[in-house]
């Protein structure tokens, strides 16, 4: 996979990252965040528009939503008993959610490439040990979730 598709994808990551906290904290419907992502949301500041992979992230933001309620609970079986999803911060839950969908059910990524993504992305938000807990829970669902591991980062 090209350079500019890999960054494209990374950004699409980040954005449904940043669309699921949305969803959560306003209520949002995810066909709303979808359409304002997909428009000026990404093109603030008099910047040139980031480069995403639009079809990526819609994938991802609905399959997060659609598998949520499947999904919520692998993720709980990686955490410690006394830190249960609900008591995450609302962006480590997203970030934990995004990882999970990618890992379960986008099996055309390789594992290492989507807990590398979702560490960088815990690395933007957070300076303590979140981004250890992301690394430990996504290569703990890699682990149970029967995804081959590969060493091939071209399809991330």
């Amino acid at each position: 996979m090209a350079d500019k598709q890999v960054k494209a994808r990374s950004s699409a990551r980040l954005a449904a990252v940043q669309a699921l906290y949305q969803m959560e904290l306003a209520g949002a419907d995810v066909n709303e965040v979808i359409a304002e992502f997909g428009s000026a949301r990404l093109q603030e500041n008099d910047e040139p528009p980031v480069a995403f992979d639009v079809d990526f992230f819609r994938n991802l933001v609905t399959g997060i939503v659609k598998q949520q309620k499947k999904i919520d609970p692998l993720i709980h079986e990686a955490l410690r008993d006394d830190w249960p999803l609900s008591r995450l911060d609302s962006t480590l839950r997203a970030i934990l959610r995004a990882g999970a969908y990618e890992l379960i059910y986008r099996r055309d990524v390789p594992f290492k490439a989507v807990i590398n993504e979702y560490m960088d992305i815990a690395h933007a938000f957070f300076n303590g040990g979140e981004p250890a807990m992301v690394n430990g829970v996504l290569d703990y669902m890699a682990k149970t979730s029967g995804k081959k591991p590969t060493a091939d980062k071209e399809a991330s």
